[in-house]
């Protein structure tokens, strides 16, 4: 057909252009005639040309023709494949392709045609656009979009389930019938799978199991031209069967043998039986259960989510000693597999597990727990509640020793002996604490006498029965207050008790006034309640702005106890509608407990100790003070003047500006007592025969260098060389005060008063009272 429409069209052009060439003549003749000159016209049909035509080029397409009649026209034409795949022969205005067409690389061209003069290159004729369509042929084979498809479908799925697409695509004309048309078939795997026309593959068989073969690998060939044999491609399709939970477990072993030592905790682990489920690990859901055994109170079975396995684990404390090994059978299913799928083979899997429980040194056991004693409070009669017992489980019955761990409240209220005696040190408080807690741990004594280092533990409670014994106490919420003008029985305030004993539901509280000489009167509200009230009216408060109203409250306990309260009532000013104006302010009276005053007391006893111990060390220093003043001088000036004492007039040779002889004297008379150690070291003078020199130097200092090396008590020796030695030409010898501590203490020095001012200051010195210490 396409042949028949090229070759129709090629025949067309001639005739056209020879009608047209009739035409044109006829017009010229007639624009001769007339002088007018029509509009000339290109002529050509549409051209076609088949591609890959096989003939040897080049291929003519077709012709293009003008009605200008010049014998000196020329054809040319123009565009992008122009002279190169295009080429027009210039005289007759046939055109040719030089090379083979590919439809699918350029489906049509676009050119310019043109008509010029040759001698001087003059258009003869505006240019025109012509299209040259490429016709197809079915020379492509359809290609797969992909090399490799990939798939997956449920195992065990019906037949006809889709699985997945393919496509293929064919580059010829779609327009024309045939040519692109793709058909597709599967040619390795047709057992398992097939394609329709439009590429979904889809299942052919309903027994596919993935556990027997998981993946396939299906090979689609894609053809056009339906009904011949035609061109085809290829393409692979991974196909993967994805799991369903269609397999039960199944355990690895008939039986499990376990052995597990009697201490383990209660949710311990004792072992794990393993099962084999060949479903992927998400459709694994084992469930395990006792089939036969008296044990199933004793043991469980917990399935691990992540490795499938059994953990057995005990739900309450074994013995060794009543039961050495347990037996029973166990099953393993999954209850959550797809019955539709159920395979042959049965949906049940049991086992035998075999347990033995090995011996182990326990701690003691005690026999009751938890203990529990009650004990009235402050009974000085009462020292043992009772005791705890524990024993050794094991065959080799140790005895057991008890000690206290832990207590609450935390203190010695509560004893444990070493056999386990709970014992009372001294009578409980209910109102400190309503109950004591202790932790009681038990020991085995081993053979050696050493203690185990396994114990056990066991609570013993406390409870503190209630006696009545403390009285009940005042409560009321805000301070009270009257007008001064109030009316005869005008509630003054609300008051209520507390009581730090225990009250029974059916306890009250009795309120009465102690002296009914008041202006007050008191309403029992029978809630345990009463409302003091204006007997009389009418307070002056010129006479009392505060009135003091002792209010007794007595309980009902056995023995009853009764309290005395001041309630402190003010007498305000008020205004016309009753409202307070005016109240002195005052310190709320409240109530001080006798542990409270014990403190109290003990601080303030302190702080008087406090206080005298001050005060004494202040008299102390004052008195010293006054001793120290009675030798006019304070301590430095004493040391300046002892330092600068040295000074006795004309030198140490000059004895004559004053007699000496009369101080040798006074020292020479009377008896000389028993020298007394000097604070300070002294150093023994020379003989009177030796001159003063540089060897009487060298010998003081060489002692003084011994003294300094042997004793560390002694002061240095600067503050000693200016009084510890004169020298030996001194008459009256050392007059310096530092030695006075081993001089003779009853020789009388106040006739030194009577010597002048140059013995003033050692009539002050001498005349101090003896055995006197100077602080410097």
């Amino acid at each position: 057909m396409n042949h028949l429409i090229l070759l129709f069209s090629l025949f067309l052009a001639p005739a056209f252009a020879d009608k047209e060439s009739q035409k044109t003549n006829q017009n010229f003749s007639s624009n001769s005639a007339s002088h007018k000159r029509l509009k000339r016209d290109w002529i050509w049909n549409q051209m076609h040309i088949k591609e890959e035509i096989d003939t040897p080029l080049p291929h003519h397409v077709g012709k293009i023709t003008s009605s200008v009649r010049n014998n000196n026209a020329k054809y040319i034409i123009e565009g992008e494949y122009a002279n190169t795949i295009f080429k027009v022969e210039e005289t007759s205005g046939d055109v040719y392709a030089f090379e083979r067409l590919d439809r699918e690389k350029k489906a049509e061209y676009e050119l310019t045609a043109l008509i010029i003069d040759r001698r001087n290159n003059q258009s003869l004729e505006p240019p025109s656009k012509f299209i040259i369509k490429v016709y197809d042929i079915n020379d492509n084979v359809p290609v797969f979009v992909q090399k490799v498809f990939n798939g997956s479908v449920p195992e065990m799925s019906p037949v006809g389930t889709s699985v997945t697409k393919v496509t293929a695509v064919d580059a010829d004309d779609p327009t024309v019938t045939g040519h692109a048309t793709v058909t597709y078939q599967v040619i390795k795997g047709d057992e398992y799978f097939t394609v329709d026309d439009s590429g979904v593959i889809s299942t052919t068989r309903a027994d596919l199991d993935r556990e027997n073969q998981s993946t396939y690998e299906i090979v689609v060939k894609a053809k056009d031209a339906p009904g011949s044999s035609g061109d085809s491609s290829t393409a692979t399709v991974i196909i993967t069967l994805t799991d369903i939970n269609d397999n039960f477990p199944v355990f690895k072993h008939p039986s499990f043998h376990f052995r597990v030592p009697e201490n383990v905790s209660v949710g311990g682990e004792v072992g794990r039986v393993k099962v084999e489920d060949i479903d992927e690990p998400q459709h694994r859901n084992t469930t395990y259960s006792f089939v036969r055994g008296d044990y199933r109170d004793t043991f469980e079975i917990v399935a691990n989510p992540f490795t499938n396995e059994g953990i057995i684990r005990p739900k309450k404390p074994l013995d060794f000693e009543k039961v050495a090994e347990y037996r029973f059978n166990i099953e393993a299913t999954d209850p959550t597999v797809d019955l539709r799928y159920f395979k042959v083979g049965g949906s049940r899997s049991i086992s035998t597990v075999t347990i033995e429980v090995t011996d182990v040194d326990e701690p003691p056991v005690f026999t009751k727990l938890p203990y529990e004693f009650k004990v009235r409070e402050n009974d000085p009669e009462i020292r043992t509640l009772g005791s705890v017992w524990a024993h050794d489980p094991d065959a080799a019955k140790r005895k057991i020793r008890f000690i206290r761990r832990r207590a609450s409240p935390n203190g010695d209220y509560i004893r444990v002996s070493d056999t386990g005696i709970i014992q009372l040190p001294k009578p409980l408080d209910r109102e400190f604490s309503s109950s004591y807690n202790i932790t009681v741990a038990a020991q085995e004594i081993l053979e050696d006498g050493r203690l185990s280092d396994r114990e056990s533990h066991a609570q013993v409670h406390v409870i503190v029965t209630d006696e009545n014994d403390n009285a009940p106490e005042l409560v009321y919420p805000e301070e009270p207050r009257v007008c001064e003008n109030a009316a005869p029985g005008k509630v003054i305030i609300r008051i209520s008790a507390t009581d730090k004993d225990e009250i029974s539901p059916r306890g009250f509280f009795k309120y009465s006034l102690a002296t009914e000489d008041s202006n007050f009167s008191l309403v029992e509200n029978y809630d345990n309640t009463a409302n003091i009230t204006v007997k009389y009216g009418q307070f002056n408060r010129e006479l009392a702005k505060i009135h003091y109203l002792p209010v007794i409250i007595s309980d009902n306990g056995d023995p009853e106890l009764s309290s005395t309260n001041t309630l402190v009532i003010s007498v305000c000013k008020c205004n016309e509608k009753g409202n307070f104006t005016f109240c002195e302010e005052r310190a709320k009276q409240v109530g001080v407990s006798i542990q409270a005053l014990v403190a109290i007391f003990i601080c303030i006893f302190t702080i008087i100790i406090f206080f005298a111990v001050i005060i004494l060390l202040i008299l102390l220093r004052k008195r010293h003070k006054k001793d120290l003043s009675g030798l006019g001088r304070n301590v430095a000036e004493i040391h300046e003047q002892l330092v600068t004492y040295d000074e006795e007039g004309g030198g140490e040779m000059d004895t004559t500006s004053y007699d000496v002889s009369v101080l040798n004297s006074v020292r020479k008379n009377g008896i000389k007592p028993e020298l007394v150690p000097s604070p300070y070291a002294q150093v023994q003078k020379p003989p009177g025969n030796l001159t003063s020199g540089a060897g009487e130097m060298e010998m003081m200092i060489e002692v003084k260098k011994d003294e300094a090396d042997n004793d560390r008590d002694l002061l240095p020796y600067d503050t000693l060389h200016i009084y510890g030695y004169e020298g030996a030409e001194s008459i009256a010898e050392s007059l310096s005060s530092l030695g006075s501590g081993s001089s003779d203490s009853d020789i009388d020095y106040d006739f030194l008063n009577d010597w002048g001012p140059r013995f003033k200051m050692l009539a002050e010195l001498y005349g101090s009272e003896p055995n006197e210490d100077f602080v410097y």
